[in-house]
């Protein structure tokens, strides 16, 4: 199952060091890794998304808080979050119309960042869902590049789950 860890760490040179290096040692892949400032300068926030079981991921926390500069570890993957993640997706459109393109820009709300003659960047920012969901449709153009950042989440203070709420009508629309 894969696993969403928030690290809250202070913000030093060789700390993200210290923590691949751990996975590394326990041989962990990270599917997922993003880090950047908190509201505070002083402190970053590292989001991984790793495969494991409940069991693995609860030792895996305990040897992150034996590091040096690591403040917080928090597995939020069943905790209702607010998800993130960012595709830059650049396509060769020279045997393509390009009204197919952004037409599918337009349903998924992405953004035309770089425009030639022949290529076209879309910019798409959602849930790991919607990113995954464009990257699938876009797949029968020619993709030149793409890059993808790791997903970002912060916990939802109202503790809405919205993973719940698109089963839940989901189910509804099944059986009308």
């Amino acid at each position: 199952m894969e696993h969403t860890i928030s690290v809250l760490v202070q913000n030093e040179s060789g700390v993200l060091s210290r923590i691949s290096g751990l996975f590394a040692r326990r041989g962990f892949n990270i599917l997922s890794l993003a880090v950047g400032c908190t509201e505070r300068p002083e402190i970053s926030r590292i989001t991984m998304t790793v495969k494991g079981d409940n069991r693995t991921i609860e030792q895996l926390i305990k040897q992150l808080y034996k590091l040096i500069n690591v403040l917080k570890v928090q597995n939020i993957t069943n905790i209702p979050c607010v998800e993130r993640e960012l595709i830059l997706i650049k396509i060769n459109m020279k045997q393509v119309n390009r009204t197919h393109i952004l037409e599918i820009a337009n349903i998924f709300r992405a953004k035309v960042v770089d425009l030639s003659n022949d290529f076209l960047i879309l910019e798409v920012t959602g849930d790991p869902g919607k990113i995954v969901a464009i990257e699938q449709i876009l797949n029968q153009y020619d993709i030149i590049e793409i890059a993808r950042t790791g997903k970002i989440a912060l916990i939802r203070e109202s503790n809405v789950n919205t993973k719940f709420l698109k089963s839940s009508f989901n189910m509804q629309m099944n059986h009308i």
